[in-house]
């Protein structure tokens, strides 16, 4: 039989909760007591980016993904050397007539952290890249037939090899992938419904629901009244500011559930942005969460977030631009991100940082002025790979110990300095 008319699991029950094979923990029967994941607020993308912390996560990935320079290469028997025409236009400036680098991008990465992957068409013109175009993830269909993949995008079928795919997560059929929001969906669930309880309570004037005890009116309708009654007098008991209103005598107010503070509505928010915060693997400094953040910790996690996500999906755009725009054998063309421009520290470490490359001749003048996006100085010597003239090899020191006489011979008074 029913258990007060829900089933549990398409099975007949006992009525007793006493028996054992009646399991309490069945979602009918939390129903039955008003808990039901009914009750709880659908997630859609749209639906998860009105909670503060994964528009926030999805805002800062795909803007710092975007800002991050992006430039093509080939190698030389000299080093790399940044690719000319319209490949690197595409690649650098405007992957199109309509989006720059910037705009292309974010869309793109906005699609990887929120439905789960980022789809872009590659226009050719024989071996030369035209244009990348986004695609919509949600209008694709993505087809697999043995070692071959097909896009099904606006009546159109595209090969694999003309596709930019960057999922956020592949599944086992390698085709069909996971999303951030659909993974995280029970978290952004909670937040969801935090976000409505808090509305609805301050809403209501900061007043939790109520229960009116008491000698009441017999009947629906005279219940009804009562309530209206009760409704009613404490509306205008908000409207007149007034804190006391009156009830009937005998009867008492009574708080229905938990207010905010007993419930620890602001803990549980807080917990829930770090919640979401793991769900993109993203420190929650950058989330706006200083809860945790100190004058020591904060630096450190900007380093994390570059080295253990940044870099990472970085990675996961380069190979896959290499792959589909150069092919396999890509004859020493790449694509490559300059993450340099993400671990910029302060104006002092950053000079005193190229003044040191310079001495040390990893860098020459210019290559240093270019760095901090100044022009190139005339000098030919500003091309040139400096050292300090004090560092020598150990055992070529000169009779003085210090500095090059120039092979002159050394006075007498000279002799006597050294000597004594």
């Amino acid at each position: 039989m029913n258990f007060f008319g829900y089933k549990f699991g398409g099975e007949k029950r006992s009525a007793s909760i006493e028996n054992p094979t009646v399991p309490i923990s069945d979602e009918n029967f939390l129903a039955f007591f008003g808990v039901n994941s009914v009750n709880l607020p659908n997630v859609t993308i749209d639906s998860a980016l009105t909670v503060p912390a994964v528009l926030a996560a999805v805002a800062f990935l795909s803007r710092t993904m975007a800002t991050v320079p992006l430039h093509a290469f080939r190698d030389t028997k000299d080093g790399p050397v940044k690719l000319t025409g319209k490949t690197a236009v595409t690649i650098h400036d405007a992957p199109n007539d309509l989006m720059g680098s910037f705009k292309f991008r974010q869309y793109f990465w906005q699609g990887v952290f929120t439905g789960g992957r980022g789809l872009a068409w590659i226009e050719r013109n024989g071996s030369v890249i035209e244009a990348l175009w986004p695609m919509n993830p949600a209008k694709t269909r993505i087809r697999r037939s043995g070692f071959k993949v097909v896009y099904h995008y606006d009546n159109h079928e595209y090969p694999a090899a003309d596709v930019i795919d960057v999922p956020f997560m592949l599944k086992a059929d390698q085709v069909s992938h996971y999303g951030p929001i659909s993974l995280a969906s029970k978290a952004i669930q909670l937040a969801l419904a935090m976000n409505e309880y808090g509305a609805n309570f301050f809403a209501g004037g900061g007043v939790p629901p109520l229960a009116l005890s008491g000698p009441l009116p017999q009947g629906a309708d005279g219940l009804k009244r009562s309530m209206n009654d009760m409704r009613r007098a404490i509306d205008e008991a908000k409207k007149s500011g007034k804190q006391i209103f009156p009830i009937p005598p005998g009867h008492e107010l009574k708080p229905v559930g938990f207010d905010p503070q007993k419930g620890q509505m602001t803990d549980a928010r807080l917990f829930q942005i770090q919640e979401i915060a793991r769900a993109y693997q993203i420190p929650p400094v950058f989330l706006q969460d200083l809860s945790k953040g100190t004058f020591a910790n904060v630096e450190q996690q900007d380093l994390h977030l570059v080295k253990h996500l940044v870099g990472q999906w970085a990675k996961a755009l380069e190979d896959e631009l290499n792959l589909k725009l150069f092919g396999r054998f890509k004859n020493g063309r790449y694509v490559e991100h300059n993450l340099d421009g993400l671990m910029r520290g302060d104006f002092k470490s950053r000079i005193e940082g190229i003044a040191r490359a310079i001495q040390t001749s990893q860098l020459t003048p210019n290559e240093g002025r270019a760095l901090e996006n100044r022009s190139k100085h005339s000098n030919p010597a500003a091309d040139e790979l400096l050292v300090q003239g004090a560092t020598v090899v150990l055992g070529q020191q000169t009779e003085r110990g210090i500095g090059d006489t120039g092979g002159l011979p050394l006075d007498d008074g000279e002799k006597n300095d050294n000597q004594a």
